[in-house]
């Protein structure tokens, strides 16, 4: 039995484990930012010769052993709210899988109060586990509110993530409402809770063992056009710091996950931030985090994941005592927390598929109807920030626009938008009217080869009049 298992808890194998699992079970599983999922579980359930119709809820991303073997098996029926695998993606786009969208925040809500189905069971990744308690792995996410709300409880113990992981975690749950009190944080990095997450003894069916590391990010190297944009952010945020009194004394900053969120956070290195304190607030920490809390440019960073490549892993796990001085694991109901984006004045900066001439984003779908991955906590940073940043290349290969006259799928509305930023430029949206945000866009943000064709659209509309000036016949078709 591993060091890791205290008390009286006894492993077994996962096929064993994998037959508490009923057929049409809800299953919430542990998981945020490609890491902190259960492997050996799901493939035990996608290795199981029953017909199986579950349906899976995560805090965010999980990785193949879910959204990929278990799909690939047929045994998924419905998923929420966060799905970042081709397999997923396309069984969810030909309606194999029922998918429902869901902003991060208030999805650990959701499921206690039965918004959502309700968990049979909940399946989570720890580094440790004893009578009643276990230490969760590389993200928390809901995975405190998922045990809370499941009927029972199967644990893996992960031996290839130290253990010490848990001088990250600060494991904080709040009441319901209405009788939920004001969360006790009076700045980002501050620590209020614990490593670990307690549950009732009885609920608890089966320990498994594994050894099976996560599958890491793999970031691909900033591209010309990243790069722009990233000075691009820089100049911005400068300007802003200059202008914008409550960031005299601190300022904290999202990004949202991925490679341009990476090469972003690269560009922080840049700024002049003087002698402010400079946090981190957000969903996941990455790579471009690492070097800005050894050179103390970062005065702390609060996420709810560790979403690092292969070297940033190891980079963190060599320096665990160091970098646990000034990072913090919370709960996704408090990383996304509207009360606290707002009580810190995040600056959130997020991406997006496409923006239309009015301001309006969509992160999500592409054509209108075929969704990529997922809303994440994009909504919850834009609608709450101080300031709200959305970053996008101005085309996407050689023949599309990503400014267009109307969005066909829209996520984040003209009233969420504050900035946005392309490699073309920066376009400040705040306090313009519809038609002034139109031009902007167009003058500061869009590609060269398509200002003719979007100022021609634009032309369209306001001969027909309106606040938002539409011309609907043309408002998909446009080129020309």
């Amino acid at each position: 039995m591993s060091g890791r298992l205290e008390g009286s808890i006894e492993p077994v194998d996962a096929a064993t484990a994998a037959a508490h699992v009923d057929t049409d079970a809800v299953v919430a599983v542990s998981g945020f930012g490609g890491v902190g999922y259960p492997k050996a579980l799901p493939l035990a359930l996608a290795d199981d010769d029953r017909e199986l119709a579950l349906t899976i809820i995560s805090g965010g991303s999980v990785g193949k052993e879910i959204d990929t073997a278990l799909v690939e098996a047929g045994a998924i029926a419905r998923r929420y709210p966060y799905q970042a695998r081709a397999a997923a993606r396309e069984a969810v786009n030909d309606e194999t899988i029922a998918y429902q969208d869901r902003f991060i925040s208030k999805l650990g809500d959701e499921v206690t109060l039965g918004h959502v189905p309700t968990p049979d069971v909940a399946i989570v990744e720890a580094v440790a586990a004893g009578d009643g308690w276990f230490v969760p792995s590389l993200s928390i996410g809901h995975t405190a509110a998922y045990v809370r709300a499941a009927e029972t409880l199967l644990v893996e113990v992960n031996d290839s993530i130290p253990r010490e992981v848990g001088l990250f975690h600060d494991v904080y749950e709040r009441a319901l409402p209405p009788n939920r009190s004001p969360v006790p944080l009076e700045h980002p990095a501050e620590r209020i809770g614990e490593a670990r997450i307690e549950f009732e003894p009885a609920t608890l069916l089966a320990v498994v063992e594994t050894e099976t590391a996560d599958d890491p990010y793999s970031f691909r190297e900033p591209s010309a056009t990243d790069r722009e944009i990233a000075s691009n952010l820089a100049t911005f945020l400068e300007s802003e710091l200059d202008r914008c009194s409550i960031f005299d004394d601190r300022i904290a900053l999202q990004f949202g996950v991925g490679s341009l969120g990476n090469a972003l956070m690269g560009a922080l290195s840049s700024i002049d931030f003087g002698d402010r304190d400079v946090f981190y607030y957000g969903e996941v920490f990455q790579d471009g985090l690492l070097e800005m809390i050894e050179n103390g440019t970062l005065s702390g960073a609060s996420a709810t994941a560790f979403a690092l490549s292969s070297d940033g892993q190891q980079r963190l796990f060599r320096d665990i005592d160091q970098y646990s001085e000034s990072v913090v694991l919370r709960p996704a109901d408090l990383s996304n927390s509207p009360a606290l984006i707002d009580r810190f004045g995040v600056v959130g900066i997020n991406s997006a598929v496409e923006v239309d001439l009015y301001g309006h984003a969509n992160s999500t779908h592409v054509g209108g109807s075929r969704v990529l991955n997922g809303v994440g906590g994009s909504g919850d940073f834009n609608r709450n920030a101080a300031l709200s940043v959305t970053t996008l290349p101005s085309r996407r290969g050689a023949e599309t626009s990503c400014l267009v006259p109307m969005c066909p799928h829209v996520d984040h509305t003209e009233h969420d938008v504050s900035v946005v930023i392309t490699e073309q430029g920066v376009a400040d949206l705040r306090g313009r009217s519809p038609r002034e945000r139109s031009r902007l866009l167009i003058e500061r943000c869009s590609h060269p080869q398509f200002v003719d064709d979007l100022e021609a659209y634009v032309a369209r509309g306001e001969a027909a009049g309106g606040h938002i000036p539409h011309h609907l016949e043309s408002a998909f078709s446009w080129q020309s």
